[in-house]
């Protein structure tokens, strides 16, 4: 899968760069100046918080008109206190840089994954900061169904979100952490359209697009359903109910 994966290589200082050419030297200027990309991007000014496992923060390379979101990468699950950020050799994020490709290429809309750097941490352990393309102006589905997400209407998300399973669908692609906050809704002219990210954990299979979609609605329906309980909202089953059936008979 990775050979596929378009990126110049090279060491800076103690660190490995992996990067697409038009943002490679830019970048390693950048980790010539700074210890680490997430330390550059750390110190630049924040046009809004961005907050996955830890904080993303977001960076222009003015020379390559390009602007990144920058995070540093983190075990999760019942061992992440004991893992924290080590990674064994070569990392998670060849596999992302692969399946972010595959995602595009399917037309599966997915921020551009445009640079990885590697640190030592250990023998045979690294540390991972990933950079990817901004997305302005975007917000996550949690928060739209919170009502909280100005100009974004929940009808608008809820088609962009079913236009989001039916690719998934089509490109065969599995996401077992599909949630509502790995899902970020943008409008654009006039609609809206669903990206989505912490595509690492995306794998392809060889079945029926209907066995994708059903197990991809399965995760997203149980992170509505949690999402409501955490937040103390009243979910409407009936709605939920409706909106499993009708992705399931959008399937390609």
């Amino acid at each position: 899968m990775a050979e596929s994966f378009p990126f110049r290589s090279g060491s800076v200082r103690r660190a490995t760069l992996v990067a697409a050419p038009s943002v490679y030297q830019a970048l390693a200027e950048r980790l010539m100046q700074h210890e680490t990309l997430y330390a550059w991007a750390e110190s630049a000014p924040q046009p809004r918080a961005l907050q996955g496992r830890g904080v993303v923060y977001v960076a222009e390379l003015a020379q390559c008109a390009t602007v990144l979101a920058v995070r540093h990468a983190w075990h999760g699950g019942l061992f992440a206190p004991v893992t924290g950020d080590r990674f064994l050799m070569p990392t998670r994020a060849p596999r992302e840089a692969a399946v972010n490709l595959m995602l595009r290429q399917h037309g599966v809309p997915t921020p551009e994954l445009l640079a990885y750097a590697l640190y030592p941490a250990g023998p045979g352990l690294r540390r991972v900061d990933v950079a990817t393309q901004y997305i302005p102006d975007a917000w996550d589905f949690g928060a739209v169904l919170l009502g909280t997400a100005p100009g974004i209407s929940r009808s608008d998300a809820e088609r962009a979100v079913l236009m989001l399973l039916t690719q998934l669908a089509s490109a065969r692609a599995v996401h077992p952490d599909l949630n509502v906050k790995n899902i970020l809704l943008v409008p654009e002219s006039g609609s809206v359209t669903a990206w989505v990210l912490d595509v690492d954990v995306v794998s392809f299979r060889e079945q029926p697009a209907i066995g994708v979609m059903a197990r991809n609605v399965r995760r997203l329906i149980r992170s509505v359903a949690k999402w409501h309980r955490r937040h103390e909202r009243v979910l409407d089953q009936g709605w939920l109910d409706s909106f499993a059936q009708s992705a399931l008979a959008a399937t390609p």
